[in-house]
């Protein structure tokens, strides 16, 4: 199963210009609200057109404006599971499900089809209920069910959990990704949490005001996300303009010091990026001096914040987050940081090795 997306679309506040290939697994688009991600997913199910372009799945073309080809959504093969569910509030699960059966004849296969899904679905108890009398979890499975018993080429899932209660969350993912796995084919996600995207996915599509601006697996993102934008998007709260002074040195003008990086610095780096957790009291490379700022408080964790000895007044303080088992007695004078857990950051023509 592949898919070829390579689309352009003037949307009055910005342009949506994205080219990406995806093959089986799960693949997330990853970015802010409003920057094209639900977007795409309508052009490629077929409800929105793009101005341009070509969309292809499994070998067959869905859209290409050269050859004036622009597939119907129900011929397109494509399953999409909106925001909110959509399902019909009148109809029970069964005859929301039944729905997705309409192009099966044959009345027997159409009930066995019906009862393999709700099965599936965990939902031979809610058959007769309607929408209403569901929880937000089984509401989920009832959408899903009605799109998978249609046996779509892909499934698109538009922000799946953003209909539920936070507590719900947690237990869904596990129970969502693992029927994903079972279905096996491709299935393209939207979400702008990057705990679900690395919860759900094997890739993930960096997008902001509708351009694409990285695409890597799911924990080579997390460990090198490649650009400002990215880093911010996949959780990363200390980042600072550098510029390069060795292959393997950068300087950091804010915080008054210098770094040694692992990897090799490109010639265009704008930024570096530490996450919270990578700072240690023990290591002894990029150890500098460091003065307490303040802290806040979370369930499990605290964050401390500080500024380096040199830093710039005018510069937001540095996060360390620690687990509040580990929180030292007394905040140490000089903290260091391991030149692995540098994140080299660059302008959009930096292609990375």
């Amino acid at each position: 199963m592949s898919l070829i997306v390579d689309i352009h679309r003037n949307l009055g506040g910005f342009t949506l210009d994205v080219a990406f290939e995806a093959e089986n697994g799960v693949t997330c688009l990853l970015g802010p609200s409003g920057c094209g991600k639900s977007f795409t997913l309508k052009c490629i199910a077929g409800i929105e057109k793009p101005d341009r372009g070509h969309i292809e799945l499994d070998g067959v073309v869905l859209f290409d404006s050269d050859r004036h080809i622009n597939l119907p959504p129900q011929k397109r093969q494509v399953g999409y599971l909106f925001q909110n569910y959509a399902l019909f509030p009148n109809m029970t699960v069964r005859q929301n499900i039944l729905c997705g059966l309409h192009r099966e004849k044959n009345p027997a296969e159409k009930e066995k089809k019906l009862q393999a899904m709700l099965k599936l679905m965990q939902l031979e108890e809610q058959e007769n209920h309607k929408p209403a009398q569901l929880s937000g979890g089984q509401q989920q499975r009832a959408a899903l069910g009605r799109i998978l018993v249609n046996e779509p080429r892909m499934l698109m899932l538009d922000e799946p959990f953003s209909a539920l209660d936070a507590h719900l969350r947690d237990s869904l993912k596990i129970e969502l990704r693992d029927m994903l796995r079972r279905y096996g084919r491709e299935v393209l996600m939207v979400t702008h949490n990057r705990d679900e995207a690395y919860n759900m996915s094997e890739r993930i599509a960096v997008m902001d005001q509708g351009r694409l601006l990285a695409m890597k697996n799911t924990k080579e993102l997390f460990a090198d996300p490649g650009s400002v934008q990215a880093a911010i998007l996949t959780g990363c709260k200390n980042i600072a303009a550098a510029r390069k002074c060795g292959d393997h040195e950068v300087e950091v003008p804010d915080w008054g010091i210098r770094l040694r990086t692992e990897k090799a610095v490109g010639d265009n780096l704008t930024a570096i990026g530490v996450r919270a957790h990578y700072f240690n009291p023990t290591a002894r490379q990029n150890r500098y001096p460091v003065r307490y700022a303040e802290e806040m408080e979370e369930p499990f964790e605290t964050i401390l914040q500080f500024r380096y000895a040199s830093q710039s007044p005018d510069s937001p303080p540095v996060w360390w987050r620690i687990g509040k088992d580990k929180r030292p007695q007394q905040f140490p004078e000089e903290l260091g940081i391991a030149p692995a857990n540098i994140l080299l950051l660059y302008g959009e023509n930096h292609t990375g090795s």
